[in-house]
């Protein structure tokens, strides 16, 4: 095993990579009963197998397993993970027109039925195997603790329950630091939450959303970096925590704000060290909110896009992460893509193999001559 020199890496991705085909065939059967639990896993072990070394040959010194044994990037917590959240559809079509809000709605809903326990250890096994097949720095991805209360509101999570919804913080904030000790035991120390609701928080839409239905968007973006911050502060010492802001694969639901109405807070306040932000599109702005980016924080610039096939040019990446020089030391800035290949099942097969392989390689490149050793 390598040592965990998290902060020698100067390039990273943030977690989920496109799914064979041949896997998601065997996911299809699987569902339909017609593949046992135990082929589905053999199957996922030499996928993943596959996929590390792929990541290896092209010069990342951090790993995932490409989130193989998942459907989206949520599921492995926030609906299996935790006791007392039920999935309810919304909208038949999924992120269609909503008629009381004039905007888009996702189509599950995260409902809080029952009071949450965390559910058990079934991600601590994956990073087990993960970290067996790797000579590189193994990295696990969970949903962030705002998943579930931005999607569902109030509304949906259930008074009987948690008439007062302190206590259902203070139980969300008990399942992730039971979920982190688990990982940490079986030898986790690079481990990355999957933030989607604060950079929305910067965008008018969702706001005037929010309004509706009777939160601000101020009081929320506390509320969140709270909880996150409840987390962090109780978890394993040797455990280095990322959060990936993000603001949607999905072109029709990207968050239409800059970083700015968000920096201070989410720089300062959230007492993460390390930052991975999408600067692929003209919806991120410019790097100027990395100004309140205080000394010892690292910030992964998302410049290589996942959404399109298109490989991104060295010097394109050497000259933005310059521009983003201007406000915050090079010493702190690294480089990744602005999110995962594959979110879930369908997303990035617009792409091929070989354009993730060659993207993922030009960025350890891209590290290796900004940062001599990165």
């Amino acid at each position: 095993m390598a040592t965990d020199d998290i902060w020698g890496a100067r390039a990273d991705q943030v977690g989920s990579l496109l799914r064979p085909d041949s896997l998601i065939a065997a996911r299809d059967k699987a569902d339909a009963g017609q593949m046992d639990a135990g082929e589905l896993r053999a199957l996922e072990d030499n996928a993943i197998r596959e996929v590390v070394g792929m990541q290896e040959a092209a010069g990342l010194r951090i790993v995932t397993d490409g989130e193989y044994r998942r459907f989206s990037y949520s599921d492995s917590f926030t609906a299996s993970g935790i006791t007392g959240v039920e999935l309810r559809e919304t909208e038949r079509e999924g992120w269609s027109k909503s008629t009381t809000f004039g905007s888009r709605t996702a189509r599950l809903i995260p409902a809080v039925v029952d009071r949450l326990q965390w559910a058990g250890g079934d991600n601590a096994r994956d990073f087990a195997f993960l970290r067996s097949v790797t000579s590189q720095i193994p990295k696990i991805t969970l949903p962030g603790p705002g998943y579930i209360h931005y999607r569902a509101g109030r509304a949906n999570i259930s008074r009987s329950v948690y008439p007062d919804l302190d206590r259902f913080w203070s139980d969300l904030v008990d399942c992730y630091v039971k979920e982190l000790r688990s990982l940490a035991d079986v030898g986790c120390t690079h481990l990355q939450l999957d933030e989607t609701s604060l950079v929305k928080l910067g965008d008018d839409r969702v706001r005037a959303i929010l309004r509706e239905r009777g939160d601000h968007w101020s009081d929320l973006l506390d509320r969140y970096i709270e909880a996150m911050n409840a987390i962090a502060a109780q978890a394993p010492p040797a455990m280095k925590l990322a959060v990936h802001i993000c603001r949607s694969q999905n072109p029709n639901w990207q968050a239409q704000a800059t970083y700015e109405p968000i920096a201070e807070k989410i720089f300062n306040a959230l007492k993460f060290n390390v930052y991975f932000l999408e600067y692929d599109s003209p919806n991120a702005g410019t790097f100027e909110p990395l100004r309140l980016v205080p000394p010892g924080k690292r910030v992964f610039l998302g410049l290589v896009s996942t959404r399109v096939a298109e490989i991104e040019d060295l010097d394109f990446l050497k000259r933005r992460v310059e521009e983003a020089s201007r406000y915050i030391p090079l010493d702190q800035l690294a480089i990744g893509p602005q999110c995962g290949f594959s979110t879930n099942l369908v997303e990035g097969v617009h792409l091929t193999s070989e354009i993730q392989r060659a993207k993922l390689a030009l960025l350890a490149t891209a590290a290796r001559e900004i940062w001599p050793g990165g």
